[in-house]
């Protein structure tokens, strides 16, 4: 059966198990457009109108977060790729599996400066930095090879993006072969002696600790056994939280950031670190005091020697070698460790409640009615804003994959597209929307893309004035606030003209009315919290 090279990617895409897409179509994507429409491909794939490049970047992005599996848009060349690239940075930084599939001009233009419709001299070389593989087919035959590369990738190594780039002509050409799926490879597994070296190496510890990052995600139930047979201490990053379960008594969630949580982990003479990159985004000082001896488990084998030099390095995917690892420790008795870190951890919870700031203790408020309101399983997509910096560390998850702040790239903009993402990935769980009101601004127009899906979505938008926490920053620095404090719309009536609910919830009883309605109803409902509002004093 002969087809054009564009929809031959989308039907092969479709064996990848690819079932959604995201994007924007234009005339340089028409080609892969009819894969997603007609002939024997009609159905297989689901492409998802976006209302900008960035914000289909970023449903990728949420697809990806939520499942692991990979998240895929597809865009038009030049200003489609430069409006999706602050996704594929995002996902770069938080190893997310996302694939760009692009279009660009015609191949025997690249290069020459002649001024064609979207060029970029050579597009591969935006997106190179900010991948783990950016490629452009020069004949139709290139596409399987470069798809089998790019979900090689997310099968087997660390999970960050690839772009692809398929020019007009190439998109064009007929093929006439039946591209298949390659059999993906594994990833690597631990060494059987050093997993037994860490055994010992922590059994012979006084004050074990275990830090864990996304890379994690698998081995939640292996990492819990480990800390209780240990009685060792648990500390997450932002990635990491749910995956040991938040409200485990071994556990202090997210929380590097705070003094008191530094100040507990700087008491460790033997620390595990697994799948976490143990980066300055989770705890925003120069260096963490890791005093003790340091085991890290990775598939990234350029994590063993970085910032944190390991004493013990083993590479290889995490749930395995925890399972080795639990294995390993059986018959171990910490049961004393254990007491005792236990009522250390509750002391350090106890001394980070009481030193909160008062707008933190506001955000915990909220924080706290949402927790009791929400199903155990909701996922909350969240923006880089104040109200979610206070909940990672002061909000408790039972489960992986169910909290998204982009801690690493801390791109604004992404939390209302990550969650469309996510529920379009996930449409039986509960997703949860928490954006700043200078954020939410970035994406705005995706309430649209929401609104026509008829996702119930709850749309928190926190609003405090502006860009608070650059305010904050000038004013702790004595600088003049300069471009921090713009108006705001009306945000309850802008949700209206989007064709969504919206309300601005003036008391406790208010919004936990609202709150419950959001999450049942048949449309996206933006909830307005002011930070100023006298119930969350």
């Amino acid at each position: 059966m002969s087809m054009t090279c564009g929809e031959a990617t989308m039907r092969l895409l479709a064996q990848y198990g690819v079932t959604t897409v995201f994007g924007i179509p234009g005339v340089h994507t028409l080609d892969m457009c009819r894969g997603l429409t007609g002939g024997g491909n009609s159905g297989a794939i689901r492409h998802v109108q976006a209302r900008n490049e960035q914000g289909a970047g970023f449903m990728a992005e949420g697809w990806a977060r939520a499942t692991g599996e990979v998240g895929v848009a597809v865009v038009i060349s030049g200003p489609g790729v430069t409006n999706a690239s602050t996704a594929l940075g995002q996902c770069y930084a938080d190893s997310l599996p996302m694939l760009l599939i692009s279009a660009e001009p015609d191949s025997h233009t690249i290069g020459k400066g002649w001024g064609v419709l979207h060029e970029i001299t050579e597009q591969r070389r935006v997106t190179e930095p900010l991948t783990a593989l950016s490629v452009t087919a020069q004949r139709a035959s290139d596409v399987p090879g470069f798809l089998a590369r790019a979900f090689s990738i997310f099968a087997s190594q660390r999970p960050r993006p690839v772009h692809i780039s398929l020019p007009l002509d190439v998109q064009a050409e007929i093929v006439d072969e039946d591209w298949r799926p390659v059999t993906l490879p594994a990833k690597s597994q631990a060494s059987n002696e050093l997993i037994a070296r860490a055994a010992e190496m922590l059994k012979a510890a006084k004050r074990p600790l275990i830090m864990i990052g996304g890379g994690a995600t698998a081995a939640g139930s292996d990492l819990t056994a480990i800390a209780e047979a240990l009685g060792a201490g648990v500390i997450s990053s932002t990635a990491g939280k749910g995956i040991v379960a938040d409200n485990h008594p071994l556990h202090l969630t997210g929380p590097t950031v705070r003094p008191e949580a530094r100040a507990y982990l700087s008491k460790a003479d033997v620390i595990l670190a697994v799948g976490t990159e143990l980066a300055e985004t989770d705890s925003f000082v120069e260096r963490m005091p890791l005093q003790g001896e340091l085991i890290r488990v990775d598939i990234d084998p350029h994590k063993m020697n970085d910032f944190y030099p390991a004493a013990l390095g083993i590479i290889g995917d995490a749930g395995p070698a925890m399972t080795a690892l639990r294995v390993a420790l059986e018959g171990f008795d910490g049961e004393k460790r254990r007491v005792a870190a236990e009522a250390e951890i509750a002391e350090t919870r106890t001394q980070i409640g009481a030193n909160l700031s008062a707008p933190e203790a506001k955000h915990s408020r909220l924080l706290d009615l949402m927790r009791r309101i929400a199903p155990p399983e909701t996922v909350f997509s969240g923006d880089a804003c104040q109200l979610v910096y206070t909940g990672a560390f002061a909000f408790d998850l039972p489960g992986p994959r169910q909290w998204f702040y982009p801690a690493g790239f801390c791109a604004l903009g992404n939390a209302l597209p990550n969650g469309i993402g996510a529920k379009m990935a996930k449409p039986d769980a509960p997703v949860v929307v928490m954006a700043g009101d200078g954020g939410f601004m970035f994406t705005m127009p995706e309430l649209v893309t929401a609104a026509e899906l008829g996702l119930s979505l709850p749309i928190i938008i926190w609003e405090n004035g502006g860009l608070k926490q650059i305010q904050d920053d000038m004013d702790i620095r004595d600088i003049e606030r300069v471009g921090v404090e713009g108006i705001n719309p009306d945000f309850v009536a802008l949700a209206q003209a989007c064709h969504c609910n919206g309300v601005h919830a003036d008391s406790e009883v208010s919004f936990e009315t609202e709150f419950k309605a959001a999450l049942r109803t048949d449309r996206p409902s933006v909830i307005v919290v002011k930070e100023d509002d006298p119930w969350l004093m």
